[in-house]
């Protein structure tokens, strides 16, 4: 950096000096911590613990002029404010906080176009940055942090030398640096520059210039006219195209698969998307617990870039088990095998199986099984088509029916981008159904699935923002009947917050189906439709929801559901939940409104961790019948929808 002056001018001392620390992803997990207790390992020592005598403190801080605002930002960057509830690592380490104090506190004036504000940091009434680290302190030390802002700085010229030019594709389009506030009039913050050359070093390299760097940097700060000016030049280097791709740290994995499913193409224009695709397919694979994509350091003379990637894998087999209970359904219990790595190219064997409804004394006849597997080959064609078959054995004990049977499914499924997914299955199943309107029936189906999906949210167990929609078509035939019929759905979510950041959420959720077809009584209820439950209409049982017949509730030929919740996050780990659910279940392919919809309405709390939000739902029918509850608890992990 190239910090300058000229008459009537002082030198950005240390003004572009920034540090970040991320912690590794990678790093093992040997402790767990849950609602502060730690699991399976002992807890990570404090790095601020005390290692010399205790050295307890008072801090004042405060913040010169009307700046409400800053007096946050300012504060936030002081280790002897954040820490004053704890005593310090004795004088020394008291003195050595403060001292960091200086730089962190003048650095966030920097980040906040401040360059001529002043900071003092007394001890006992003494500057912190005099006294020797060995000072005899008080009991109970008296620190004083006072920080004259000064005024904010405006750009006045604002340059940058060679900059990209304008992208022929839409795909490669970058902001340009204005849109940052690099522009003059706008406040001349430390950050705002450094965007403005990361933003043009990444549209030299969206164009090909895989080694674009920021160049030798000129800011003159001119303080009589409390004005910036900052000459940025870029570097852009040679256009690269990508080499070869080579594969380290492989043991059990085909090193030329995973280039493969890196689908990064030698002799095409280097791409920094094309590199964050590549590290996406590999990292859905799953076998690895670590992985990199390198470039070369230099472009080679005939400008070809080649692309290192390395790996770490995981272990290839994993066994799971889980334990659920219900005040309704009882104990449940479920196990799993997975095989991560089955013949070097990512092939995965899950085997699988699943007891509930279960108690002490319980009869096994109102036991629910599933046991199966599902076989999942990557890369089929291409490096984002998956082939995918699975067949499995349940008996499945409902109040509306009782199934037991056999199903079975193969096929594709493809991503198309970041946010559309799309399948195509062969289906078929074998079941016996019980139930008390029509007695035992058997059904033998064959048909086809297929699937659209899109879905932009910003994380699925909690999303903000964003969109979801899934429309689903599965037409079939029925052999014992000899009857072809289809099912149509079609759901979609949305997340709007209100106001500044993501505290206030509304988020909305609507649902149809239909089936066409024969009689209800000659469609698999397990195609039919029901409605109720934590995932559909709260407040009333799960599955509930139906076609009455004869004082009995069976599924139906058509399906609309709605919800609206409205979310608030009062503190990083705490938020609440207001909402209202709608269902509706016809006995014909056309939705009937003239009939009654069952309304379910209720509050939630909800406690934010690392694995998503703990939910607690309270609903109470507004529709209630006999067989209703008067009101419903749901507990899980994640949002509702």
């Amino acid at each position: 950096t190239l910090l300058s002056g000229r008459p009537g001018r002082r030198p950005l001392a240390a003004l572009l000096v920034a540090s970040l620390w991320i912690p590794a992803l990678t790093a093992p997990a040997d402790a767990f911590e849950l609602f502060g207790r730690t699991f399976f390992g002992s807890k990570k020592p404090d790095p601020d613990q005390i290692i010399g005598e205790p050295q307890p403190y008072t801090v004042t801080f405060e913040v010169t002029g009307d700046n409400s605002d800053l007096e946050k930002t300012l504060r936030n960057a002081s280790r002897l404010w954040q820490d004053r509830k704890k005593p310090a690592s004795g004088a020394a380490g008291l003195l050595a906080k403060a001292r960091g104090d200086y730089s962190g506190i003048v650095y966030s004036l920097y980040s906040q176009a401040r360059y001529g504000g002043t900071v003092s940091i007394t001890v006992d009434g003494r500057q912190a940055a005099d006294l020797p680290p060995d000072s005899r302190l008080a009991p109970e030390a008296d620190v004083r942090i006072t920080v004259d802002p000064g005024p904010q700085f405006l750009f006045d010229e604002t340059r940058i030398a060679n900059r990209a030019p304008p992208a022929t594709n839409r795909k490669d389009v970058v902001p340009p640096p204005e849109s940052a506030g690099f522009a003059s009039g706008q406040p001349a913050r430390s950050g705002t520059i450094l965007r403005a050359e990361q933003l043009e070093v990444q549209a030299w390299r969206q164009q090909g210039h895989a080694k674009a760097k920021a160049g030798p940097r000129r800011v003159v700060a001119e303080h009589p006219s409390r004005t910036v000016d900052a000459h940025l030049q870029i570097e852009p280097g040679r256009k690269a195209y990508f080499g070869q791709t080579t594969v380290r740290g492989t043991e059990k994995m085909k090193p030329g698969f995973v280039s493969y499913m890196a689908g990064i193409k030698p002799g095409t224009e280097f791409d920094p998307d094309d590199v964050k695709r590549a590290n996406d397919r590999l990292a859905r694979l799953g076998v690895f617990r670590a992985l990199r994509i390198e470039e070369a350091p230099e472009i080679g003379p005939d400008g070809d870039l080649p692309m290192t990637i390395v790996v770490q894998e995981r272990k290839q087999r994993r066994i799971g088990v889980g334990g659920t209970y219900s005040t309704i359904d009882g104990i449940g219990l479920e196990a799993y095998w997975l095989h991560r790595n089955l013949f070097g190219r990512a092939e995965q064997l899950r085997i699988e199986g699943k007891v509930a409804n279960f108690e002490n004394n319980a009869d096994p006849e109102d036991f629910t099984y599933r046991a199966g597997a599902t076989f999942t080959k990557p890369g089929v064609g291409t490096p984002d088509t998956n082939f995918t078959a699975s067949g499995y054995f349940e008996r499945e004990v409902l109040d509306p029916y009782t199934k037991t049977g056999v199903s079975g499914q193969a096929g594709f499924t493809r991503l198309f981008g970041k946010t559309l997914t799309a399948k195509a299955y062969l289906a078929g199943s074998h079941a016996r159904f019980e139930d008390d309107v029509y007695g035992t029936r058997d059904f033998t189906t064959g048909g086809f699935l297929g699937a659209l999906t899109f879905d932009n949210r910003n994380d699925p167990v909690n999303a903000t923002r964003g969109h979801y929609i899934d429309v689903t078509a599965l037409p079939f035939y029925e052999f014992n009947y000899e009857n072809a019929a289809a099912r149509f759905t079609g759901e979609a979510r949305s997340y709007l917050p209100i106001g500044d950041g993501d505290r206030l959420v509304v988020a909305g959720r609507a649902k149809i189906g239909t089936v066409i077809g024969p009689s209800i009584s000659e469609i698999p209820p397990d195609i039919l439709f029901f409605a109720g439950g934590g995932g559909s209409v709260r407040g009333y049982s799960y599955r509930s929801i139906g076609v009455d017949v004869g004082n009995e509730v069976v599924g139906g030929k058509s399906l609309v559901e709605g919800s609206v919740e409205l979310r608030g996050r009062f503190t990083e780990t705490i938020g609440a939940v207001a909402f209202l659910d709608a269902g509706l279940v016809g006995a014909d392919s056309t939705p009937d409104f003239d009939q009654d919809v069952k309304l379910g309405v209720g509050v939630g709390l909800r406690y934010f961790t690392s694995l998503g939000p703990i939910r607690l739902d309270v609903a109470v029918p507004l529709e209630k019948e006999e067989d209703d509850p008067s009101v419903a608890f749901y507990v899980g992990i994640g949002q509702a929808f």
